[in-house]
């Protein structure tokens, strides 16, 4: 199972693999095409989660489409977040089952200083600054218990070492893993 980021722009990165399709919010570049019901049903889950106005750069959530089984994975601030992600997946056309896996963050005084500092950190610098616009920003921050990953998608090598380089500049954190994915085909 491969793990593929989607983007706020309603555009996927689409790999078909035997029976099963992983996504993860925010960004792709490819769109889905056909008639494919399993295409179909994975087109109508981004477009539920991208639509959650709870979803936040803050967020990472993830689907797999296994036939008429969808999968929610991740790891959300917002209680309400999870729930209305398995509520609208779960009214949509063609889902027999939901397995929610998305992981509530605990409420944490530190975790939440540590998300405002490495937001400044990342978007405050004026080579990442671009992205953070848009609804949901391309770059995700998650911070659990102190532990920061990165996700989501960038244009190069270089913004993904310098996004980790400022998360571990930011102080009170005690990891920082960089799950940044550099998008192909793009240069800078």
């Amino acid at each position: 199972m491969r793990k593929i980021l989607i983007g706020a722009f309603v555009c996927l990165a689409f790999t078909v693999g035997a029976l099963a399709q992983t996504r993860a919010l925010p960004q792709g570049r490819t769109t889905l095409g056909g008639t494919d019901p399993q295409a179909r049903i994975s087109r109508e889950v981004m477009h539920q989660l991208l639509m959650d106005p709870y979803y936040s750069v803050f967020d990472d959530l993830a689907y797999r489409v296994d036939g008429n089984t969808v999968t929610l994975m991740g790891a959300v601030t917002n209680p309400s977040t999870k729930s209305d992600a398995e509520s609208a997946v779960k009214h949509i056309e063609g889902v027999d089952k939901v397995d929610d896996q998305i992981k509530v963050l605990p409420p944490s005084s530190m975790d939440d200083q540590i998300r405002r500092a490495e937001y400044r950190a990342i978007f405050g610098f004026s080579d990442l600054y671009r992205y953070a616009m848009g609804a949901v920003p391309s770059i995700h921050i998650i911070v659990d218990n102190g532990h920061v990953t990165l996700t989501g998608f960038v244009d190069s090598e270089t913004d993904k070492n310098t996004a980790g380089i400022r998360a571990n500049s930011v102080s009170g954190v005690f990891s920082v893993k960089n799950d940044l994915q550099v998008e192909s085909g793009k240069t800078r």
